[in-house]
């Protein structure tokens, strides 16, 4: 609805997890650190934990976007799946046809040749599984499985697994320890702190432009410093508010968001850490008439 109004080509503040808008707050360019220099070290297992919202599978699509030219990647948006179907998926994202049928023996040999092959071209292989702590228990042999596969000199296979605090809890289960054993790095994804609040907004603005004139400090300083209070910093909780907050910039036909605009926000959204510190939380979303055409009801 507002995009020409605020002269952009796509919408800024989606809380679909899109590379393109990764913005490296220290928290996040952080974490991308430790996996890409851990990765090429050659480390078999890492970890990367953080809390809902804060931005990891924005991260691990912004790792495999770093990663695509220097070696093999797959993906597992959602293990959620039995031992033997994490493994035909992993088959299926390294392009290893396999009949849906196949066995885990068949399954795992068919993988080990596959990695084989692109360890003697030089190249690694790296799988993200994204949304790790839905993994059952009984899937997490598998993962023990595939780590085991190597060659004298180096692993054949390198795992990330990203996930909420949960993680860490499954992870610690005495059935599993052998897998804790294996994880040589991990870090901790945390929101973004106050101060970057206000040049994340830019960023995704800049992104989102139009063209190079567009104007990106639309959001006052005051109302910057209230979404980043009543967020903590979570990003997803970020774009929730900046979304809100310009849509009610465009009823107003303005081009700069206030501290007004945020408690409007605030008021419509649940889930929210504090209320702004510019004020109290205002009345319910009010839209003018004109927002929806003549004759439409506000």
């Amino acid at each position: 609805m507002y995009l020409r109004h605020f002269a952009l080509r796509e919408a800024p503040f989606s809380i679909t997890p899109d590379s393109a808008f990764f913005f490296p707050h220290d928290s996040a360019q952080a974490a991308l650190n430790t996996l890409l220099v851990a990765l090429r070290s050659g480390e078999g297992f890492l970890k990367i934990v953080g809390e809902v919202g804060c931005g990891k599978t924005v991260l691990c699509r912004q790792l495999l976007r770093t990663l695509q030219d220097e070696c093999v990647t797959a993906y597992i948006p959602n293990p959620d799946m039995g031992s033997d179907d994490l493994l035909h998926a992993l088959c299926h994202e390294l392009a290893i046809p396999m009949p849906q049928s196949a066995r885990r023996h068949r399954l795992l040999n068919a993988l080990k040749d596959c990695l084989i092959r692109h360890a003697l071209e030089g190249r690694r292989v790296v799988v993200l599984i994204d949304e790790a702590q839905a993994i059952p228990l009984a899937t997490v042999e598998s993962l023990r499985l595939l780590s085991n596969l190597e060659t004298e000199k180096r692993k054949l296979l390198q795992l990330v697994l990203l996930g909420q605090p949960e993680l860490d809890a499954k992870l610690a289960s005495p059935q599993i320890r052998q897998l804790l054993q294996r994880i040589t790095f991990s870090d901790y994804l945390g929101p973004m702190r106050a101060p970057q609040v206000a040049p994340y907004l830019m960023h995704r603005l800049a992104v989102a432009a139009a063209s190079e004139a567009t104007d990106t400090q639309v959001f006052l300083p005051q109302a910057a410093a209230d979404i980043a209070q009543c967020s903590a910093g979570v990003p997803r909780l970020i774009n929730l508010l900046a979304h809100k907050c310009l849509l009610l910039a465009y009823g107003e036909n303005t081009h700069r968001v206030t501290a007004a605009h945020v408690q409007l926000a605030v008021a419509d959204t649940q889930g929210l850490m504090t209320k702004p510190a510019s004020g109290r939380r205002g009345p319910r979303w009010w839209w003018p008439a004109w927002l929806w055409g003549e004759g439409e009801a506000s």
